[in-house]
């Protein structure tokens, strides 16, 4: 977003909602407290006069270091990190310390910012809370240094669901893109807060903050997600934008929350970072009589290219068309364009600067080309031009002379009442090379003879799990995804003898 000749920063957006909504509430913490855009814009600035002056040069990256309790100190160290013109680099405190390690490591931070009484593993420069860092005395909040668009603003960590956690690097003209600063204009529009539950340090927590910066409602989170806290935040707060992830959405479809809270007042849920399965989906629906159930597709890698569906029975399955002047493609192994209903691998570009793989050139050059994301998935096109996820690239099953998506699997599995959760993945198989197998969470008594009957009528033989597994939980990262290798190592190891 372009204001006169000059184009908009994410720190040129806040000075800008502080002169203009000084005294309204831009981040609420349920619980813990809030904080209005004035003094979030002077606490920043006070937070970027101490690192100039503490020496971090233009372009450093800075490690934070925040709980979900800690969303206004974090927002705080943020923006100031950004309007000093270095680097931020920020992860939840729910990480293991060797993946936290990791991740300052491999992008040599030059300090730390962190919340009060959590210890950052030393990785080198100094550490210091957002408090040591604004407790400089008056006069300082000017001392910021002037950012360009083109210029590196954050280092995204991935989950790490299929490997080591890869930094995302994102310019500020990528994090700015799309945002309007005009005051008539602001999205969200329809209530006074926005919830969400979303970790500090992903990819959605991050847009949760620019929404904060630039949609009309304060944001709302709560120090830790649990569906009863969620329900009752959205009842008592009257909160009309809803934003989840699917194990989100299926812990309070399981809780059955929408039996004894209000959730009437909700206008739009937004489910992102994973497909919805459409039995999930149609759940939503039904639990939140009022809303629009939207589900969003995209990366760390593509942001903020997206494909954004509004759930159609009509297209239960697909995630949708590109969104704000994106443009998506799925193409044959050879780089042609996939015919209608053909499988093939999903590109996504979007008109913002693109992002790259931090200090490394040769995965930024096979994930991103001439401004399309690779996405890693398999999917295909149906003639209107909406998009349906076959699998994780990795994720497909190979099984004897077919291939077989986990993603259908789990649909058929979610459809059945008494499962809760489901999970699965290709487990070896001396003749066919892999074959299905699941991980399921009930909510009630099942067998798998049950269950397998009931998946007849919805699979093809080839897609039937060989391996069905009872377990209590589904081994999922911090961010709510389930980690493939942990539930292959779980699928093997129940299988020996």
């Amino acid at each position: 977003m372009v204001t006169g000749s000059v184009p908009l920063t994410l720190p040129g957006l806040l000075a800008l909602r502080a002169r203009q909504d000084a005294g309204r509430t831009a981040i609420e913490v349920a619980g813990v407290g809030a904080i209005t855009f004035g003094e979030w814009d002077e606490r920043a600035g006070r937070i970027a006069g101490a690192l100039v002056r503490r020496g971090v040069a233009p372009g450093e990256r800075v490690g934070l270091l925040f709980g979900e309790r800690d969303w206004i100190g974090y927002a705080v160290a943020w923006a100031g990190v950004l309007r000093s013109g270095c680097v931020a680099v920020p992860l939840s405190d729910r990480l293991a310390p060797a993946e936290v390690r990791h991740a300052f490591t491999d992008c040599a931070v030059a300090a730390v910012v962190h919340a009060p009484g959590l210890e950052p593993p030393d990785v080198g420069g100094w550490r210091a809370t957002p408090a040591d860092l604004e407790d400089t005395g008056p006069g300082v909040a000017g001392e910021a240094r002037r950012v360009l668009p083109g210029e590196l603003a954050q280092i995204i960590y991935t989950s790490g669901t299929t490997g080591r956690a890869k930094g995302v690097g994102a310019t500020h003209a990528n994090l700015a893109h799309g945002v309007d600063p005009g005051p008539r204009r602001r999205k969200l529009a329809h209530s006074r807060h926005f919830l969400h539950a979303f970790p500090i340090g992903s990819n959605a927590g991050q847009t949760m903050l620019v929404n904060a910066l630039d949609a009309r409602p304060a944001a709302l989170t709560l120090p830790r997600f649990t569906p009863g806290r969620f329900a009752r935040l959205i009842e008592s707060y009257r909160a009309g934008t809803v934003f989840v992830v699917p194990a989100m959405a299926i812990e309070l479809l399981n809780a059955r929350v929408h039996e004894r809270h209000d959730l009437t007042c909700v206008r739009l849920l937004g489910s992102t970072a994973a497909g919805l399965p459409p039995a999930v989906a149609a759940g939503l629906a039904e639990a939140f009589p009022k809303a629009a159930i939207v589900n969003y597709y995209t990366s760390t890698e593509a942001a903020p290219a997206q494909t954004v569906m509004i759930v159609d029975p009509a297209r239960p399955a697909s995630v949708g068309r590109p969104a704000s002047g994106g443009e998506l493609k799925v193409v044959r192994p050879d780089g042609s364009p996939a015919a209608p209903g053909e499988q093939g691998e999903i590109w996504l570009r979007s008109p913002a600067g693109p992002r790259a793989y931090y200090g490394d050139r040769r995965l930024t050059g096979e994930v991103f080309r001439d401004g399309w994301v690779r996405m890693g998935d398999v999917g295909h096109l149906d003639r209107d031009g909406y998009l349906y996820l076959a699998d994780r690239e990795d994720d497909v099953i190979k099984s004897g002379a077919f291939k077989v998506s986990t993603l259908q699997v789990e649909a058929a599995l979610y459809e059945h009442p008494a499962v809760a959760e489901a999970a699965v993945v290709g487990l070896p198989h001396p003749v066919l090379g892999r074959v299905p197998a699941a991980a399921v969470v009930a909510r009630g008594p099942l067998s798998a003879a049950d269950l397998r009957e009931f998946l007849l009528d919805r699979l093809a033989l080839h897609e039937l799990p060989g391996r069905l597994l009872f377990v209590g939980e589904l081994p999922r990262n911090h961010l709510g995804k389930v980690v493939k290798p942990r539930l292959l190592d779980l699928l093997t190891q129940e299988e020996r003898p």
